[in-house]
């Protein structure tokens, strides 16, 4: 096809959502390179999410361009073969077992502390924070810490044990405040080395270990945004390590994303760039896995507050960036842009949700109270 035949058919497309090529609104797509559209039809997300980073388009509200194609499944009408091959990928191999399981971490959390720190504010806490209370991204995340630790009904002198502990912030708020003993696990070397000094002085062991090599027991057992790197074929073994390792009394809080579109869809540009081998986890593939294993206690469903972290981080990233740029070139910078925004549009639209379950083994005797 010319390229006007391919531009007639984008403009016809993104008409549907309400958004103009080279526009006046925020939401207009501003093109600089008429080779977009055949890039885009040939390759889909990947080759949108490229070309982005190549400078060849812009738009000035990147979360509300995408806010508009998600809410009107304009993504659907691009699937390709790299969709395809992403999630054949998915469904038939275990990409999260063995080396393969410390992937993401080498690739995403070990890019670097630096811009990490600039971009998560006061706590080093990678996942989404609690606003019900709250007006700025630290007192959300403190608030988040502490509705965990309320959850978990956590008392002193508890060992807690945190899969996918990060950089060790949830471990060291539990201790200082409930006065809890803990064990982290993470596959990434930056923030193993990073949790142990932040800890230090603490009861807290941190280690860089599979979470299935796990065969202790633990009065409370947390998992902050971690689940996403599980994988679908491994949630039942997720589950059974958790069950183990739980006390019979004992609690666990499970912080995941959560999914509304079929099983097995992971996005070929979020794949490639930013977390290999992860999935985003449907309720019914979380129910399957901890069916027999565990009772929901409370399923607490929080997902706008993710759109609100999302762009907190956005802003101190950019803050952030005469002081980054040193280290990070310009391809980076707009690929971080891309994935900040699409990510807070996958919140905004509610195509994705954030979870929190509570889970007890057998039940809590006389009922369980939810906490908010």
């Amino acid at each position: 096809m010319s390229q006007d035949t391919l531009k007639h058919r984008a403009a016809q497309l993104l008409q549907f959502v309400g958004i103009r090529i080279n526009g006046g609104e925020a939401t207009d797509i501003q093109v600089h390179n008429p080779d977009l559209y055949g890039r885009v039809f040939a390759h889909g997300s990947l080759g949108l999410g490229e070309a982005y980073m190549d400078g060849w388009w812009d738009v000035p509200d990147l979360p509300g361009f995408f806010t508009r194609i998600l809410r009107g499944h304009l993504d659907e009408k691009l699937r390709n073969i790299d969709t395809l091959l992403t999630h054949l990928k998915a469904r038939f191999f275990n990409l999260q077992r063995g080396q393969h399981a410390f992937e993401v971490g080498k690739v995403h959390y070990d890019l670097g502390n630096d811009l990490f720190h600039a971009m998560l504010g006061k706590r080093m806490v990678y996942s989404c924070g609690y606003w019900h209370r709250s007006d700025n991204l630290d007192d959300a995340q403190a608030a988040k810490l502490d509705l965990i630790c309320r959850k978990l009904k956590l008392q002193p002198g508890q060992r807690v044990l945190d899969i996918g502990c990060g950089w060790g912030e949830a471990l060291k708020y539990a201790a200082e405040h409930y006065g809890v003993s803990g064990v982290g696990v993470t596959i990434s070397q930056e923030q193993a080395e990073y949790a142990r000094a932040l800890c230090h002085g603490l009861p807290i062991d941190i280690r860089l270990q599979d979470y299935r090599d796990l065969h202790e027991s633990f009065d409370a057992i947390m998992s902050i945004g971690m689940f996403e790197h599980v994988g679908s074929r491994n949630y039942r073994t997720w589950f059974d390590v958790a069950r183990r390792c739980v006390k019979e009394d004992g609690l666990v809080l499970l912080h995941t994303i959560g999914s509304n579109a079929q099983p097995s869809q992971p996005d070929p540009w979020i794949e490639k760039y930013i977390f290999p081998n992860s999935m985003i986890p449907t309720a019914s593939q979380v129910t399957r896995a901890l069916q027999s294993r565990f009772v929901i206690e409370d399923w607490h469903n929080f997902s706008a507050d993710y759109d609100t972290t999302l762009m907190a981080w956005k802003a101190n990233f950019d803050a952030a960036w005469p002081q980054l740029e040193a280290r990070y070139d310009k391809r980076f910078q707009r690929m971080w842009h891309f994935y900040l925004g699409v990510s807070a549009a996958v919140f905004r639209s509610r195509r994705d949700q954030l979870w929190q379950l509570t889970l007890s083994p057998n039940g809590v005797s006389g009922g369980y109270h939810t906490v908010r």
